[in-house]
């Protein structure tokens, strides 16, 4: 999957590849300039057809981008032709320094094919492009149009004569004539924002891409053999829209456009012009699209008024910054961070400021924005973290005596806000990887199996909603799309909160973005209008009847299909912003995609007055709105190479001989048990995979591996994940995301370049050497001692508990089989110190009562860092299981639990019995 070496015009591999173009132009580049060398000493034939094989495999792929364009080829063309090694070997450089730096977007002179041409040039770029030393913003446009290719030079002028100086933006065409070219561009070119189509264009591309097509066939039912090419112009628009739903997409026609623009099959165009109009049109609205998404209505607004001469009679005496530059003693404070900061503090929600508890201005706006990039109805911004995000939702949706069906090992602030709520969880387990002390995700199996026993019990419509974090700290995907109908096939109004908090970026790829839940939820509802849909429920009711029978064993075994009529899409999605776009931290969404919404919106704002602050940070909220401007425009781009920085990680660790010896990044084979993994997909590195073995696996697979997370195994290297993580930061300035007992999680992000990988890999390289030295000291004299500790941490580890129950007098039905319980309740009774007792961890009354049946209940939530779940929580019967696992622990961070003091426990005496299974 990793190869960049293709031979002829294969151009498969680039969809999962976004460094290979700029690796073969440093390829070629150093091939060009061993040429030139070699040339000054009279000698260079084999090392000038090596020059014309590089740029003859890189010509097909150059098809899909602007730059540098037929102009510079075919320069470079005539200066091979001709053995002119120095001029080749120069404009190569020239030309491939000027897409590594980006400097053709700004600098007119980069498209020129002399070194010292003027900015005038007749046939090239541009006007706009770097007059009066600005820099307009640069993109690129795909035109897709049947017209001959011999054309191609002069409709680019065309395009290029519409350009006026006020226009603000600057693009550049890039012009295809088939579908599959189109698809390509798109895929491959990063730069493109807009898209031009013109019906009549043929299906074929003449560049071979065999798995793009079996990809088109399989996975997107987009014939190789349309019945009528006329047809394929809203086909294509429908599928560059769920490759990258961000772009603006045109349709020109010569049919009846008015019918055309309210066909729902269209409703992805942004707008359809009849063919023989203006073609000004079509260069307007190319801008108007691209500033649509450009516009930041909070941040621009909160530029205006840092701008503007203010006098504050208000709070916070830091706006405007008088009291910080004057000062003799803070005013470093303000050279640090500059006086803008200041000038945009402001406790004000007037005089063109907007207020966050209830927007009504550019807040509100910025929101809607937000929406439409996430595939929302509705975002609601947070800027005290996605702990807050989930807890809004919580208040909102839930109320005392609902039943919550969680992932035990989810984020903390579940656990809070169901105390908070009164929501009763129903904990269920996700499977384990106990070499690895940590959790996987909850088997579908398991959640499935929870519904039917509650729904036996008459107990479903207690059910409020589900909770599971996607992707999990360690980087497991669920299949969200499979999970909720599978669920609404047994509860068709289910409420699904899925905690995307460090999953964010994946709405901009490709591959992950039907795991969302925003995509997911898209993909549901375009399921249901579908009449296959109903034809599939009613195959499902001649098998199993129309009502499910919760006994039945074969529902567990089946996919379930859910009734197309009664199901309601109620999905919500919480987004930690500032863990992978350019926002401040703790930069939070809630985005809401719930048709039931207006049941929930009162108790939605009543949630946000609850727990947003009434002096939200204004620079937060400008980073959120910025972070999206940044998504929606570049961000298909930034997330491919953060994917190709993380694949770059692994393949270095795993073909490096002696990082390799001590240390590995854990494939989908060792993260993933092999039931969850129908595909049989081992590892984006396994020999022999591509990126249609990966797509396979993210569309079947119940589970599967976000790439840009890696967990490396340290253990064997003889540490443990807290000693190297901070060795890596004391001695090598490198910060890293969470550990294990035996492994650290590197996470790549938006702002991760290559020279993060290489320095990464110096690193691992000195510590690999340091330890190889030392086992080879002395004849060997420390490898026993070396050998034990690799075994101590990679096979002495401690079995991973299971929720064990809640204790009796916090089950509003004892008697029941499920294992749902009153938090709550078992939470502010521990508030009573009076009424709890505590038990050091190594007492032998601890054992004594785990011996002999005298219940131990907890009081509090305790949670060790690693792995960072609760193995208690309030009310909770504390088992033999959880003790000797926290006896093992060798970790220095407990929340909730005092080493002095021991494990707080409730009194049995406090706890009030409770029968059947009335009302608390």
């Amino acid at each position: 999957m990793m190869n960049r070496q293709t031979n002829g015009s294969d151009l498969d591999h680039l969809f999962s590849n976004s460094a290979a173009r700029m690796d073969r132009w440093r390829d070629m580049n150093a091939k060009a300039q061993a040429w030139a060398s070699q040339a000054r000493g009279g000698n260079g034939r084999s090392a000038a057809t090596a020059v014309q094989e590089a740029l003859a495999a890189l010509r097909p792929m150059e098809t899909y981008f602007a730059y540098p364009g037929a102009q510079l080829l075919r320069a470079l063309d005539e200066r091979l032709a001709e053995g002119d090694a120095m001029g080749a070997a120069r404009l190569i450089l020239r030309m491939s320094n000027a897409m590594l730096s980006g400097s053709y977007r700004y600098d007119a002179g980069e498209w020129n094919v002399a070194e010292d041409a003027s900015y005038d040039a007749p046939d090239r770029l541009p006007a706009g492009l770097g007059e009066n030393g600005g820099r307009q913003p640069y993109f690129e446009t795909l035109f897709v149009t049947p017209m001959s290719a011999s054309r191609t030079a002069a409709i680019c002028q065309e395009i290029r004569q519409f350009r006026r100086p006020d226009d603000g933006l600057i693009y550049e065409p890039v012009l295809v004539g088939s579908v599959e070219d189109a698809l390509l561009a798109t895929i491959m070119n990063g730069k493109i924002e807009a898209v031009v189509i013109y019906e009549g264009v043929p299906f074929a591309s003449t560049h071979e891409a065999p798995l793009l097509r079996d990809f088109l066939s399989a996975y997107q039912h987009l014939d190789t053999q349309p019945d009528d090419t006329r047809q394929a112009g809203v086909k294509l628009a429908r599928f560059i829209a769920n490759i990258r739903p961000e772009l603006d997409i045109y349709l020109l026609t010569d049919r009846k456009v008015e019918q055309l623009a309210g066909d729902p099959a269209a409703d992805c165009i942004r707008r359809v012009f009849y063919e023989a109009e203006e073609p000004m049109e079509v260069h307007l609205n190319i801008l108007e699209g691209v500033r649509d998404r450009q516009a930041t209505p909070h941040f621009d607004n909160l530029k205006r008024y840092a701008n503007r001469p203010i006098s504050t009679f208000h709070a916070l005496p830091i706006a405007r910054g008088k009291s910080i530059i004057k000062s003799n003693w803070i005013r470093d404070f303000g050279e640090f961070y500059g006086l803008n900061l200041f000038l945009a503090e402001t406790s004000a929600t007037t005089g063109g400021l907007d207020s966050m508890l209830e927007p009504t201005g550019n807040i509100k706006v910025a929101q809607e924005k937000f929406a439409r990039a996430v595939g929302a109805d509705h975002v609601y911004f947070v800027t005290n973290g996605t702990s807050t995000s989930n807890k809004m939702v919580y208040q909102a949706v839930t109320k005392p005596g609902d039943i919550v069906i969680v992932d035990r090992n989810c984020h903390k602030s579940h656990h809070y806000g169901m105390v908070l709520s009164g929501a009763q969880p129903l904990y269920v387990e996700a499977f384990p990887m106990t070499e690895y002390s940590m959790y996987g995700a909850v088997p579908l199996r398991t959640i499935k199996q929870a519904l039917l026993d509650l729904k036996a019990e008459g107990r479903l419509d207690k059910v409020a909603m589900v909770t599971l974090t996607n992707c999990t700290f360690d980087g497991h995907i669920y299949n969200t799309r499979r999970v909720m109908a599978e669920c609404l096939a047994i509860k068709p109004d289910l409420i699904f909160l899925w905690d995307e908090a460090w999953f964010g970026f994946a709405r901009w790829s490709p591959f992950l973005r039907p795991r969302t839940a925003m995509g997911a939820a898209a993909a549901l509802q375009q399921w249901r209008d579908d009449p296959a849909a109903t034809a599939a429920w009613q195959a499902q009711v001649r098998e199993l009847g129309d009502e499910l029978d919760p006994k039945d064993p074969r529902l567990l075994e089946r996919e379930l299909v859910p009734n197309p009529e009664t199901m309601r899409i109620r999905v919500y999605e919480t987004d930690s912003v500032h863990k992978s776009m350019s926002s401040l931290r703790q930069g939070s969404i809630v985005a809401v995609r719930d048709e039931d919404y207006e049941h929930h919106i009162s108790a939605f704002h009543e949630a946000v007055f609850i727990h947003a602050s009434t002096s939200p940070n204004a620079q937060i909220i400008a980073s959120l709105d910025v972070a999206r401007r940044q998504m929606e425009l570049e961000g298909y781009e930034l997330v491919m190479r953060a994917i190709e920085v993380a694949l770059a990680i692994r393949r270095e660790v795993a073909s490096h001989p002696l990082i390799s010896r001590y240390f590995s990044v854990l494939g989908a084979d060792k993260m993933i048990p092999d039931g969850f993994r129908a595909s049989g997909f081992v590892d984006y590195l396994q020999p022999g995979a591509n990126w249609l073995t990966a797509v396979k696996a993210l569309k079947d697979d119940e589970f599967c591996l976000d790439p840009t997370r890696l967990t490396l195994v340290c253990g064997t290297a003889g540490f443990d994940g807290t000693a190297f993580k901070n060795l890596l930061a004391s001695k090598y300035n490198i910060q890293l995301n969470k550990t294990s007992r035996n492994s650290v999680l590197l996470q790549s992000n938006i702002n991760n370049t290559r020279s993060d990988v290489a320095a990464l890999i110096k690193v691992l390289l000195e510590i690999s050497e340091a330890v190889d030295a030392r086992l080879s000291a002395d004849n060997g004299a420390g490898r026993p001692e070396f050998d034990a500790r690799v075994k101590a941490l990679m096979h002495d580890v401690p079995s991973l508990p299971n929720f064990s129950r809640f204790h009796d007098g916090y089950r509003d039905n004892p008697a029941s089989s499920t294992a749902e319980g009153d938090m709550r309740t078992a939470f502010f009774a521990a508030y009573d110190e009076a009424e709890c007792e505590y038990l050091p961890l190594t007492s032998p009354t601890l054992d004594d009562r785990l011996a002999n049946g005298r219940e131990l209940v907890s009081a509090n939530f305790v949670i060790p860092y690693p792995p960072g779940f609760p193995i208690m929580v309030p009310g909770q019967v504390i088992d033999s299981d959880t003790i000797e696992f926290m006896r093992k622990l060798d970790v220095k961070e407990i929340h909730g639990y005092h080493a002095a003091r021991g494990i707080k426990l409730i009194r049995l005496s406090a706890i009030k019995p409770r029968t059947g299974g009335g009302q608390r």
